[in-house]
């Protein structure tokens, strides 16, 4: 199956109607991010084993051995992927490396709730099977039929994202959620040049208007200006207007660009002076000061 990035790109309607361009991330990229999770969870179990056997040497018995990867492996998949998704980048390490993060699909902000349905849904989906699987050839009773339905169970729902349209796991589809590409693209420096001194100082947004939006929606922003739509231009501008509670100008096509130049000029000339003090905002829900 071709995985072509023209498939992959979705629109995501924003609860104030300003629609966003997301690409979905690959089928690929995906499971390269889940197999780096999953080697740094192995890596950490190991490093707590070395770490038990260094604190009670020869006082370690097998069975003490087998608590400590049990206890671990059972905090690890269950608070790892949650509280890494519960951070502003809304992303694991094998998720970060890969330039992925995941979105609520209705627009809103990622609940809590979603972040925790989705990967108590992973527990279904890969460890129970493969912990029974473990547990039966353990205790004796493991055979090959079992075996085969056990990984048989777990392939159908890692493949799941294969065969629909959204790439989405069993736990995306309970948690109305999509793992996309976390772009970063670089300050666009043709519209900072574009937009004159007098056109900022017409409109004089201020410091409270301009941490109205983070980051994420600044590079939305320039992506519309680049695109030049005019419906889209109306409703952007329109958005802005209504969450910074400012209805100055509008009506026409040519004002509401010049409206969103300056609004973008200023908004990341503002970005770039907290980030001097080391502040990041990274999107409209991030309560950073």
């Amino acid at each position: 199956m071709v995985d072509r990035p023209s498939r992959r790109e979705r629109e995501l309607v924003t609860p104030e109607g300003a629609v966003l361009r997301l690409r979905l991330g690959s089928a690929a990229a995906r499971a390269g991010a889940f197999t780096i999770d999953a080697a740094i969870m192995l890596a950490t179990l190991i490093a707590l084993t070395f770490l038990a056997i260094w604190l009670l040497t020869s006082s370690l018995t097998n069975s003490a051995g087998a608590m400590i990867w049990l206890l671990g492996f059972f905090l690890l998949r269950n608070f790892y992927f949650t509280l890494f998704e519960s951070g502003t980048r809304a992303a694991t390490l094998g998720k970060r490396i890969l330039k992925l993060r995941v979105v609520a699909r209705d627009g809103g902000r990622l609940t809590g709730g979603a972040i925790l349905a989705r990967n108590l849904m992973r527990e279904v989906e890969v460890f129970l099977p493969l912990m029974f699987l473990i547990s039966a050839r353990f205790e004796g009773f493991s055979n090959r039929w079992l075996t085969l339905f056990g990984f048989g169970w777990t392939a159908i729902f890692m493949l799941m994202p294969l065969f629909n349209r959204d790439r989405l796991r069993a736990g995306d589809l309970l948690a109305g959620t999509w793992v996309v590409e976390n772009e970063r693209p670089v300050i666009a420096p043709d519209l900072l040049a574009d937009t004159a001194p007098e056109q900022l100082d017409r409109y004089a947004f201020t410091p409270d208007e301009l941490a109205a939006y983070g980051q994420f929606e600044i590079q939305r922003l320039a992506d519309a200006l680049h695109r030049d739509d005019p419906d889209t231009i109306t409703t952007i501008a329109g958005v802005i207007r209504r969450k910074i509670g400012r209805h100055d100008g509008g009506g026409n096509r040519a004002e509401d660009r010049a409206y969103l130049e300056a609004y973008y000029a200023a908004a990341r000339l503002h970005l770039e002076r907290r980030l001097l003090f080391g502040k990041r905002k990274r999107d409209k829900f991030d309560s950073a000061d």
